[in-house]
This record gives structure tokens, C-alpha cells and sequence, in this order.
């Protein structure tokens, strides 16, 4: 079997189109058309239809598919340990999909951590399609994604951290210091009733928010957003501003808009689960040694706290420059 055959069918069953897979194997076009041409001959299959603008693989691709990935995996893996992927002098870069939360939260100190011993590494970050990530995860078309919601498909999967939530509010709000000798950071809990009281913003797509309703509707007590935006980077200068909104954030994201915002963080009226963050990695059989090595980078990365991280440029008043 010749080992170009089995790329190129690996390339083209994982990207779905001729253009994507030549770019990926560094050839022309003309060449994958060529090889799935012999690949066809020889194996009495036409292996791919065109439909619309994709490459559709017939039912024997399918079959032959997980094979043909494991062995040029086994392969590579043999290469790799003769030539060892080296961070310090590549410059490939690799595509994480994740929610615009985890850019804001997690991105910051994943590209820190990167790049601290990869200078010339890129990264893309692709907003999280929670419909179409198993077949990118599939495809290779994205190498990790940062979630906090199961998807089908068997891929690499690991715990980054259990995230609770926690109310965010301006340093201006009436409940801010309530309760409080007004420079406690660390706050008690807000009273229920003035956390079922207040005037909440909520974001729209949150996808810890059904929790969040579910403990309510336990309470018997739901709340009703005067005001819902479309973007998490919008809560911090919306809060500081003169109004009396609360909202309901990711506890080590808000610790981070802590630092830079003239905003306050108190504890939860009521117990709520932890949101699970997982890392998932793509199952393909490309660059093996260097994705192994952004994995675990990435995997060490976002175990921490990523508070510290989490300011998206403002500073409070007075704080030096």
C-alpha cells in the first residue's frame, strides 16, 4: 500500500474537500485528484461523491476510515521519535474553538502559557458550534475545543475545572457592601431576598443559566431580567455604570473583572452545582508529536485560576498604569 494513498484518503475523508486536503498535505489539487483516482481503481470504490461543495464519503470509506487513521497515527508516532516536534523553532499554528466566555477567561492565559516556551506558535480561535464541533473535532479542522457541555463522539477528553458561579455588581450598587464593613472583599453571601429583589442582567446563551433557573424554580422563586445582552466583555462597563444591575458570572471570571472594573463580587443566596470545563482533542492522524505537546501545554494552562487573566482593559480609578 502505497503510505501517500492512505494521507491522501485520510486528508480528504477528514476535510471533506479536495482544496482542504491539498493544502494540508502541501500539494496541488491536480495530485489529490490523481491519487483518488488510483485510490478508486485499486480499491473498486468510488470512496467519495461530490455533493454541493463537499467531498461525501460512500459507505466503504467509512468502513476503511478508522483503520487507515490508526495506522498512519502508529506511523507517525514511529517518526516522531526520530524527529522530535521542537516548540522553540516551529511555527505552526493550531485552531482552539471556544465560547466567547472561555476567550475572555481562559484564552488570555492559554496563549501566555503558549507562547512562554513557543514564540513563533499561532493560534485561531474559532467561536464554539456546538452542532458542528464533532465533525470539526473529526475533520481536524480544529485541533482542542474548551466547553462546558457534552457532545457526541468519542474524543480525548479532560476535566479542566469545576466552575461555580457568583453575583457581580458596580461598587456604587445598594447591596454591594450590605452586610459588610465595606472593604471586605471577601463578602458573605448576598440575603436571598435581596438577590430575588434586585434588578438582574443576564446573558442570552449563557449555558450555565439553566442551572442557574433550575435552582431557582427549587426555591420557588424565578427571577426576571430587566436587561439581557448578547456578550459577556458587555457585563463589566455595563455594571459599573449608574444603574442598580446584578448579575449572576463565572466566580474566577469575575475575579478577574474585580481587579480592573469598579465592580464586587458576593456569594451565591443558595447552593448551585459547579459548571464542568472540559478540553477536547481533535482524533486525527496529523502532526502527532506537536499536538500531544499543545494538548498537555494547553491542559496545564487552564487547571489554574484563570482570574488574573480575565480583565479585558479597564482599570479601576486611580489604579497606576
Amino acid at each position: 500500500m502505497d503510505l501517500n494513498l492512505l494521507r491522501t484518503f485520510v486528508a480528504v475523508y477528514e476535510s471533506r474537500s479536495l482544496t482542504s486536503a491539498a493544502a494540508r498535505l502541501y500539494v496541488t489539487q491536480p495530485a489529490v485528484s490523481q491519487a483518488l483516482t488510483r485510490m478508486r481503481r485499486q480499491w473498486d470504490d468510488p470512496l467519495f461523491h461530490r455533493v454541493g461543495r463537499t467531498m461525501e464519503p460512500t459507505a466503504a470509506a467509512h468502513a476503511i476510515y478508522p483503520s487507515f487513521r490508526d495506522a498512519l497515527m502508529t506511523i507517525d508516532r514511529a517518526l516522531d521519535a526520530v524527529h522530535s516536534f521542537d516548540p522553540a523553532t516551529s511555527d505552526r499554528r493550531f485552531t482552539v474553538a471556544m465560547s466567547e466566555l472561555g476567550e475572555i477567561g481562559y484564552f488570555p492565559a492559554l496563549f501566555a502559557t503558549v507562547r512562554s516556551s513557543a514564540p513563533n506558535i499561532g493560534i485561531d480561535v474559532v467561536s464554539l458550534d456546538l452542532e458542528q464541533l464533532p465533525e470539526w473535532l473529526a475533520r481536524g479542522t480544529v485541533d482542542l475545543a474548551v466547553t462546558s457541555l457534552p457532545i457526541a463522539g468519542s474524543f480525548e477528553h479532560r476535566v479542566l475545572k469545576s466552575e461555580r458561579y457568583a453575583v457581580l455588581m458596580g461598587q456604587h450598587h445598594p447591596l454591594a457592601f450590605k452586610g459588610t464593613d465595606n472593604t471586605d472583599r471577601a463578602a458573605p453571601a448576598l440575603a436571598l431576598d435581596d438577590y430575588l429583589g434586585a434588578d438582574h442582567a443576564v446573558v442570552a446563551g449563557d449555558s450555565g443559566r439553566p442551572a442557574l433557573d433550575a435552582a431557582l424554580r427549587r426555591l420557588g422563586a424565578p427571577i426576571h431580567p430587566a436587561v439581557s445582552v448578547r456578550h459577556f466583555a458587555s457585563l463589566p462597563p455595563l455594571l459599573s455604570a449608574p444603574n442598580h444591575l446584578i448579575a449572576t458570572v463565572p466566580a474566577s471570571i469575575a475575579r478577574g473583572w474585580a481587579e480592573t472594573w469598579p465592580v464586587v463580587l458576593r456569594d451565591l443566596p443558595f447552593e448551585l452545582p459547579g459548571v464542568e470545563i472540559s478540553l477536547l482533542k481533535r482524533t486525527t492522524s496529523q502532526h502527532t508529536a506537536a499536538l500531544d505537546w499543545f494538548h498537555g501545554t494547553v491542559l496545564h494552562a487552564l487547571r489554574g485560576d484563570p482570574g488574573e487573566f480575565s480583565s479585558i482593559g479597564a482599570r479601576k480609578p486611580g489604579a497606576p498604569h
